[in-house]
């Protein structure tokens, strides 16, 4: 495979964007000091796209997408979700979130987790529950609905939680690293089944993690950052043309290693032309 083309500080599609990260400068003040956790970040996301953030631990990909969702408001710079602010987009209820934890209610049954977003909106019970019921079916957990999240195993919560997130029939969904603490069986089985929730329902996804494999699998797009302050440091393409193609066991193909490398090359990269940092990404 060619090496991937290096954009320092920016991720572009050239094509009409869902989300737009402009020139994103984050600081944060801190007891030892202030801390830098972005420079100059600039990202397109297209209509239906697949991107992962990665990087080492540490280097604001978290933090990028919490801009995103408007729970962190840039230092300098701007964000836009389909041409609005991150705040009015968060406002009209434009993205839903994933985050590790899946924070699902215990006193609430599985039905009734995933019909909180609609019932604090004021969305009719008839209304709710069928919308509820037809996201469980997309999920494969119909069968579950009158359990309690304390009765599954975490990647069936995970499920609940992911299915929650999209109550509201978000055009974008933002997950932050939301299989990073199930066991590697289960989660190669949400990885499969978060392409398969993402072909049915045609969802923009940005999707944050550590692990090199997962990035490349999931993605249409894996953008590299770089450790602290969080640039963009390289954006290696994994679909289209000449890319992976997801068909068969696309873990054994070649172009899924070959992209597997591009990524670790460009993690490499980003280290040295920032003079090394703290933490790691998984290679797994």
């Amino acid at each position: 495979m060619s090496a991937p083309t290096r954009e320092t500080g920016s991720a572009t599609t050239g094509r009409g964007a869902r989300v737009e990260v402009r020139g994103v400068d984050q600081r944060f003040p801190a007891a030892s000091g202030e801390v830098h956790a972005l420079a100059d970040v600039s990202l397109d996301i297209a209509p239906g796209e697949l991107v992962s953030l990665i990087g080492p631990s540490g280097c604001g990909k978290s933090t990028l997408l919490r801009c995103v969702a408007d729970l962190v408001q840039p230092t300098s710079g701007e964000v836009l979700v389909d041409g609005q602010s991150a705040r009015a987009a968060r406002l009209a209820h434009r993205y839903g979130i994933a985050f590790q934890a899946a924070g699902l209610l215990e006193w609430r049954t599985v039905r009734r987790n995933v019909e909180l977003p609609l019932q604090l909106h004021g969305v009719g019970k008839a209304e709710r529950r069928a919308r509820a019921e037809h996201l469980l079916e997309l999920v494969g957990l119909a069968d579950v609905a009158d359990a309690r999240p304390s009765q599954l195993s975490g990647g069936m919560q995970q499920r609940v939680a992911i299915a929650r997130s999209l109550a509201e029939d978000p055009p974008l969904l933002l997950m932050d690293e939301p299989f990073g603490a199930l066991d590697e069986m289960t989660r190669e089985r949400m990885q499969a089944e978060l392409l398969s929730l993402r072909a049915a329902s045609g969802t923009t996804v940005v999707f944050v993690t550590h692990s090199i494999p997962e990035a490349v699998f999931l993605s249409d797009r894996v953008v590299v950052m770089s450790p602290r302050p969080g640039r963009v440091v390289d954006v290696v393409p994994v679909t289209g043309e000449g890319g992976l193609e997801r068909t068969g066991d696309v873990r054994e193909a070649p172009a899924f290693f070959d992209r597997i490398t591009a990524v670790r090359e460009a993690l490499r990269g980003g280290s040295d032309d920032t003079g090394g940092g703290r933490g790691g990404v998984e290679d797994r």
